[in-house]
C-alpha cells in the first residue's frame, strides 16, 4: 500500500501538553509511566513490561515509516517529559476520515486535562487543517471509563462491532464505535475549550 500524504507528522502545541511525533528516545520517559496494568487492561496489547513497551513503540514507528499511522508522544510541557501517547490511524484520505486511538497517559496525569487537551489538539488539526469529514474512536465495549470519556468530549456513540478482536487472554472483544463529524465539530470544540478553561 503506498504511503498516504494526507496526514503528515506534525507538532501540536497546547498549554498543558505538546504532541510531537513519537521517537525512539521517548521510550525512556514512557517506561516511567507505562507499566500500570490498568492502562492496558482493555487493549489488545495487555499489560506491558519493558520489552513489551519497546515492541509497542517499535511497531508504532514502523507504521509511521510506512505512512499508515501518525503516532505522537504526549509531552508534559511543565516537565518536558513524555507522559503518554496517542495516534492518528485508520487513515482513509479518499473519504477524509481517520481514527484517533492508542491514547493513554500515565496514571498520575489522568484527570489533569492532559488527555482532554490532546483530544482538542488532534481534533482541531483533523477538522481545521486536514479538512476531515469524520474522526472515529473505538473502545472495548466493556470499558465504561473510556466510553464515558468519549461521550464526555462530545463523540456520538454509533454502535458495537461484535466479535471484533481477540484479546491477549483469548477472550472475544466487542468494540464500541464513536465518531465526531465535521458538522458537529464547532459545538464539540466549544465544549472542549470550555472544559479546559481555568476555574
Amino acid at each position: 500500500m503506498p504511503s498516504q500524504t494526507w496526514v503528515e507528522p506534525v507538532v501540536l502545541e497546547g498549554s498543558r501538553i505538546r504532541l510531537e511525533p513519537l521517537r525512539p528516545d521517548h521510550l525512556a520517559d514512557l517506561s516511567l509511566v507505562g507499566f500500570d496494568p490498568a492502562l492496558w487492561r482493555w487493549t489488545i496489547m495487555g499489560p506491558q513490561d519493558e520489552a513489551g513497551l519497546r515492541r509497542w513503540v517499535e511497531t508504532a514507528l514502523a507504521n509511521a515509516a510506512a505512512g499508515t499511522e501518525r503516532p505522537f508522544a504526549t509531552v508534559d510541557r511543565a516537565s518536558g517529559r513524555a507522559i503518554g501517547s496517542s495516534r492518528f490511524l485508520s487513515i482513509v484520505p479518499e473519504h477524509r476520515r481517520l481514527e484517533i486511538g492508542w491514547t493513554w497517559v500515565g496514571s498520575a496525569y489522568q484527570r489533569t486535562g492532559a488527555n482532554r487537551e490532546a483530544k482538542l489538539l488532534q481534533l482541531t488539526h483533523a477538522f481545521e487543517t486536514l479538512g476531515a469529514n469524520r474522526v472515529e474512536f473505538k473502545a472495548h465495549s466493556r470499558n465504561e471509563r473510556s466510553r464515558t470519556a468519549l461521550a464526555g468530549i462530545g463523540a456520538t456513540f454509533e454502535g458495537v462491532f461484535r466479535n471484533h478482536m481477540i484479546m491477549p487472554d483469548g477472550s472475544i472483544r466487542h468494540s464500541a464505535y464513536f465518531s465526531i463529524t465535521s458538522e458537529a465539530w464547532p459545538a464539540v470544540k466549544a465544549a472542549l475549550v470550555a472544559g479546559l478553561a481555568p476555574r
